[in-house]
């Protein structure tokens, strides 16, 4: 099958979920519940939430690339884990398709030094410390759909991000070197006073037990203890009002941020699971949004596959170009 019109499959393993679908040429997708069920496909993409400063564009993997990957897990590990599982499980059921690795971080390269540089001392930014940003293929999605020049998009699901977009590239965001920074999360606590870190380590705190907390016992759950918005909405608890408060609070002010990185506001989109389905969160960040003036509101169902599915498409044709001169 020709893997320029064929079709690909799309593994895309998040912090909170698995997805698999087979997408066509024009953009059609089909969910399938495993890898075993793949059938007459012509190449696989494979969404990377993280790739270091090394992987800037779709990349083919081979056992090479794979061992970069695995040294970047420490940086995510809630997606990078299952995102290499699943990535290795195709590797050895489709041997002879193509395997593409498309990065969440390749959308933010675009960043300015102003904005991806933190005011650490040169030896620890030598190391590679420097806002990466993420959710770039769902960010790359809503600024196609919403062309509009100033634009800020706010991913909101399991994990939650606010990208300041201009003229369809990104200039800023909310999330860092790794996932963990920006807003609140469903598990995860976004931005912490990091003096409030360093205080429970030094009280006896493990490293170990921080990480767990901070993936997976903070944001939404730390807060009511359940990350399922529907059921916060519904609760008449101190605790649930509490948190969709913290969140939609949290956001609006990282929505002011970016529009100042982009001098002003034209349009704002909610995508992501939390973004697309919860109405009253929406309306509680724009809410907060007066003091921008008027401003497009927007929602997007996210379609990374699609993304995924076309940049895979695309190296694969420039590879082919290159075969043949």
């Amino acid at each position: 099958m020709d893997p320029l019109t064929g079709d690909v499959l799309v593994v895309n393993a998040g912090s909170t979920s698995l997805k698999l679908s087979v997408v066509d040429e024009n953009g059609r997708s089909e969910a399938i519940a495993s890898l075993s069920d793949v059938t007459d496909v012509a190449a696989v993409a494979h969404r990377i939430v993280h790739g270091g400063d090394r992987f800037h564009e779709p990349t083919l993997v081979d056992d090479a690339v794979a061992a970069e990957l695995r040294a970047l897990v420490e940086l995510a590990p809630l997606h990078m884990t299952p995102a290499l599982d699943a990535l290795r499980q195709a590797r050895e059921l489709l041997p002879s398709l193509p395997q593409v690795g498309v990065f969440d971080t390749a959308f933010h390269r675009t960043l300015p030094e102003r904005a991806s540089t933190y005011p650490l001392p040169e030896r620890f930014r030598a190391r590679g410390i420097r806002r990466y940003g993420f959710h770039g293929l769902s960010v790359a999605w809503a600024a196609e759909q919403v062309p509009a020049s100033r634009l800020v998009v706010c991913h909101l699901g399991g994990g939650c991000s606010v990208t300041a977009v201009l003229d369809g590239r990104s200039v800023d965001t909310t999330m860092g070197f790794t996932p963990l920074e920006g807003v609140p999360m469903g598990t995860r606590a976004g931005s912490v006073d990091p003096g409030a870190l360093l205080y429970l380590l030094h009280s006896g705190v493990t490293v170990e037990e921080l990480e767990e907390a901070l993936e997976r016992e903070s944001g939404l759950v730390g807060l009511a203890g359940t990350d399922d918005v529907e059921t916060l909405l519904r609760s008449d608890e101190p605790a649930a009002r509490l948190a969709l408060e913290i969140l939609a609070y949290r956001t609006a002010q990282a929505v002011t941020a970016m529009a100042t990185a982009i001098g002003g506001l034209d349009a704002l989109v909610f995508t992501g699971g939390i973004g697309e389905h919860a109405e009253p969160v929406r309306d509680r960040i724009v809410e907060q949004l007066a003091l921008l003036g008027p401003f497009a509101t927007h929602v997007v169902a996210a379609r990374e596959d699609v993304v995924a599915a076309r940049a895979a498409r695309q190296l694969l044709e420039r590879e082919l170009r290159r075969s043949t001169r």
